[in-house]
């Protein structure tokens, strides 16, 4: 064999090379493929829990939106006269009811007034976590899990009994003061007296979970920015609104936000402290929707005040959604 047979044979063979095409496409075929399979998992996790959703939620809304174009009363629920559809008759009839505006002012102002002094207790109770001893925070989660905890039904006989007339024991400690007479005071005789114990309760209720969510979030805040903050001059004031606040105001558009959600669709902590008859200035828009539909018996009209409700919630629902693709945005 001849020196040049000898490095022919040695030179191995070349593969031919994939046209361009065909390259792209191989390589593109996997990773398309992964991609969906990626997209698709988080639906499948959260198809059980949007079934759910929509069997519980949906069918009661599609309901609710029927009735409210409906003239829907005894005999259409008995069964002797079929539904007449009335078009927006009803949300005609409370829109001009001034009645009804009343209502809706008072369960803003009610709302407005338990979601401010809820954020205001919680954020400083919060605080106030940060600096006490270990087994005082301690106790304090414990008593605020145990309030979080208690139904509402209890809770509410508790202030009832509080805020008693004959036997009310906050009657009873005012009373020990100076110069101060309670004895017998009826604090349900005039609607925002009544309201601001209502009020109260609902706070008393709303106020654990807030501090809870606080206490995590003020963790996350850097204790070197804080103390970066206080050499630069700043005081406790400073250091809470230009370090603190920022860092915890997704936490607190999350929260204020489910307060008002929560605050404006109070119902039993109203129905129960009324004994089940709301006077006409104890009615926020859930029991002025209940006694529309279960009283009056005007399912329609009472459809059509739970539809206006759920159109102002959708309302602080977009603030919310705003609000937060806005911190999106910064971050």
């Amino acid at each position: 064999m001849s020196a040049a047979d000898t490095t022919t044979a040695k030179v191995p063979p070349k593969r031919p090379s994939p046209t361009p095409g065909a390259a792209a496409g191989d390589s593109g075929r996997p990773g398309r493929k992964s991609t969906a399979v990626g997209a698709g998992v988080p639906w499948a996790l959260l198809a059980p829990c949007l079934l759910v959703l929509l069997l519980v939620l949906g069918y009661p809304l599609v309901r609710l939106v029927t009735l409210s174009f409906q003239k829907f009363g005894q005999p259409q629920l008995w069964g002797f006269q079929a539904p007449e559809s009335v078009g927006f008759d009803n949300f005609s009839k409370i829109l001009g009811d001034g009645e009804f505006w009343a209502v809706v002012v008072r369960t803003v102002v009610f709302a407005a007034g338990a979601v401010v002094t809820t954020m205001v207790l919680g954020m400083l109770i919060a605080l106030l976590l940060q600096r006490v001893s270990g087994w005082v925070k301690a106790l304090v989660n414990v008593a605020l899990i145990a309030s979080w905890g208690m139904p509402i039904i209890v809770a509410t006989a508790i202030f009832k009994w509080l805020f008693d007339t004959d036997y009310g024991v906050l009657n009873w400690l005012l009373s020990q003061l100076p110069g101060v007479d309670m004895v017998g005071h009826n604090w349900f005789a005039s609607g925002p007296q009544g309201l601001a114990v209502i009020m109260l309760l609902v706070v008393w209720g709303a106020v654990p979970f807030v501090v809870i969510t606080l206490s995590a979030g003020l963790t996350q805040v850097p204790k070197e920015l804080e103390e970066a903050a206080r050499l630069d001059g700043a005081g406790a004031w400073g250091v809470f609104r230009f370090v603190t606040l920022p860092i915890l105001k997704p936490i607190i558009v999350m929260l204020t936000t489910l307060s008002v959600i929560w605050d404006m669709g109070v119902f039993p902590q109203v129905f129960v402290m009324r004994n089940g008859h709301p006077e006409a200035e104890f009615q926020l828009l859930t029991t002025y929707s209940y006694d529309k539909a279960f009283v009056v018996n005007d399912y329609g009209g009472g459809s059509a005040i739970a539809l206006v409700t759920v159109i102002l919630l959708l309302g602080v629902v977009a603030v919310y959604m705003r609000q937060m693709l806005k911190i999106g945005e910064v971050e």
